[in-house]
């Protein structure tokens, strides 16, 4: 799911020009994760916005009857794990991708995301959503420079985090049908720490391979690599997001 470093022997024209462009492309990295947020930010306020107005009575932006369809069963399950489906076919094509092609299918998967995400405005607070959010904002912030500027080499942690991951998910979705609170806590909890890990760990990481492959192969890989990185980075957030409301949301 996350693109595996590959060091090369080529040497750089400079440590100005090495650290003007690492920083350039770090910021592009930062920035296309930060446009795949706002994508999801908005739809999922748009629909969540329609969600909690209809659980009271009122009027919906868009028809009802596109609600009814999307948060209730069957298409309701399709809501819910179309994103991971989608994001474990991008994370295994992405590579093959063309730059414009892989910012598109980042963008797309995090509209999906939109959609899945909206529920949780008409389940928690506003004032937890935000909260949530920028206390996810500053951290993971803080991460990112913390796997940016480390000198400690963090690539061991890689395995152990991935299966870290693929535990959540099967807890989460054995979960669904269970629904034990004392789990379910458990999952969000150890989802804050993994994900805020593996924050540090992808910032290191991408910023190693930038410099590995810087020089060697196209500008238009790189570009692909960067965009793998941000997808990699965005799904780190969210889930932090989300964790951090389950363990500390009021609900509506």
């Amino acid at each position: 799911m996350r693109p595996t470093p590959v060091y090369t022997t080529t040497p750089l024209a400079s440590d100005a020009a090495t650290d003007a462009g690492l920083r350039s492309y770090m910021l592009g990295v930062y920035k296309e994760m930060g446009i795949a947020l706002g994508i999801s930010g908005v739809v999922a306020a748009v629909l969540g916005r329609d969600l909690s107005a209809l659980r009271r009575g009122g009027d919906a932006i868009l028809p009802d009857a596109l609600y009814a369809a999307l948060y209730t069963p069957p298409l309701s399950w399709l809501v819910m794990f179309a994103p991971l489906i989608a994001v474990l076919f991008i994370s295994f094509r992405i590579h093959a991708m063309a730059p414009a092609t892989a910012r598109l299918a980042l963008y797309g998967f995090a509209t999906l995301m939109g959609v899945s995400l909206a529920s949780i405005f008409a389940i928690y607070t506003g004032f937890s959503i935000a909260q949530a959010f920028f206390a996810t904002a500053a951290g993971m912030a803080g991460l990112a420079l913390y796997g940016y500027t480390t000198q400690r080499n963090l690539s061991g942690w890689g395995s152990f985090l991935m299966m870290g991951v693929i535990a959540l998910i099967v807890a989460s979705i054995a979960n669904i049908f269970i629904g034990a609170p004392a789990l379910s806590f458990a999952v969000s909890a150890l989802a804050v720490l993994i994900f805020s890990a593996l924050m540090a760990y992808d910032t290191q990481r991408v910023k190693t391979d930038y410099l590995a492959l810087r020089g060697s192969v196209p500008d238009t890989v790189l570009s692909t690599m960067g965009t793998a990185g941000a997808l990699s980075m965005y799904l780190n957030f969210v889930n932090v997001f989300i964790s951090l409301l389950n363990l500390f949301g009021n609900r509506e």
